[in-house]
């Protein structure tokens, strides 16, 4: 079986692209701790929206949709899920919740991580929800001409459990030991985690809810105020091609997860960076108007009512509508369509 050994990754030498992402992002950490400081107050209605788009996203990846709608009223209202996916997309946000609030009293074993899997089908009828597969799983893509390839195997179910333990025990040693840069030990601890595919289903969004608690639990709060997965999902064709090309050779410990690593770092730096954009609209008193007018100006291409009202989370949806129709009015922006699907544009 595949030994998870730190020390291989410890002693590789890393290119000037990889030390520039880890630089850059604990520069950025380093900027939102100052930040949060000075604008405590209206950086936390970001928090709401994070957990909104956070939890959308992460299941939109795997398929698993409702309307913007329902989305809301399922993360902010805490409503009844009335489907499959409403109880999947449920269980989401409950261990969202729960690793925003719990990081530090949350350990990174197997146990915790079982624990995390059975909340997130807490609210379905799941016979292995918090158990380790049970039937032999793969990783395939289906093309246009209708046929499927295996691209990788993962281990099979009966070595899981001790692969999973193995995969925590090297994780909090590295980790807790100071032997690796914990920007580098994450990214390589969710790839170990994919390539072992646990769970019969929920590996994909186990391993989003992860990525946040193991950044939290090293201090770096992007995905709090900013959504991880919303950016994974942006570029969801990068995220499949960086971990595709990380799995090759894993099973006799030839993989390279470089492509991963800096997929996954390239993802943090760009929330950091949001952080910063949205920041820049809130760190100076200005009337609902400028600032609505600064976060268009933001926005390339067509944009909705929703986009400017992320970027501008001290307006109320009242001052973001009378600004945007101000803004049409005196020609600066356009606007197309109607009801749900109304957009705007620059014209300028």
């Amino acid at each position: 079986m595949r030994e998870f050994n730190y020390s291989i990754i410890k002693d590789k030498k890393w290119d000037s692209e990889m030390l520039g992402l880890i630089a850059a992002i604990y520069k950025e950490a380093g900027k939102q701790e100052m930040y949060l400081k000075q604008r405590p107050e209206e950086l936390e209605k970001l928090v709401e929206i994070a957990k909104v788009q956070s939890t959308e996203a992460s299941n939109a990846i795997e398929g698993i949709v409702t309307t913007n709608t329902r989305i809301r009223q399922l993360v902010e209202e805490k409503t009844t899920p009335k489907n499959r996916d409403e109880q999947e997309i449920a269980g989401y946000r409950d261990v969202l919740g729960i690793i925003h609030e719990s990081f530090d009293s949350i350990p990174i074993t197997q146990n915790y991580i079982l624990q995390l899997h059975k909340i997130l089908y807490s609210h379905m009828n799941n016979p292995v929800a918090g158990r380790t597969k049970t039937v032999q799983n793969y990783i395939s893509a289906t093309y246009p001409d209708g046929h499927t390839e295996t691209l990788f195997t993962p281990l099979a179910p009966y070595e899981t459990p001790d692969a999973l333990d193995r995969l925590c025990a090297e994780y909090n040693r590295v980790i807790g030991n100071l032997e690796l840069e914990p920007l580098i030990a994450i990214p390589v601890f969710i790839h170990d985690f994919l390539c072992i595919h646990p769970f019969n289903d929920g590996n994909g969004r186990m391993s989003r809810l992860l990525t946040t608690l193991l950044l939290y639990r090293s201090s770096f709060y992007v995905g709090k105020y900013i959504s991880l997965e919303a950016q994974i999902a942006r570029n969801k064709d990068l995220y499949y091609a960086a971990l595709s090309a990380s799995q090759d050779g894993w099973h006799e410990g030839a993989d390279d997860p470089v492509p991963f690593i800096k997929f996954l770092l390239g993802t943090i730096l760009g929330a950091y960076r949001d952080f910063e954009d949205r920041f820049a609209l809130v760190e100076t008193k200005r009337s609902a108007l400028e600032t609505v007018r600064l976060a268009t100006q933001n926005k390339i291409g067509r944009f909705a009512k929703q986009d400017i009202r992320e970027l501008c989370p001290s307006l109320s949806v009242s001052s973001v509508e009378g600004a945007l129709r101000k803004l049409v009015a005196d020609g600066e922006l356009k606007r197309e369509g109607i009801g749900k699907s109304t957009c705007y544009y620059r014209t300028k």
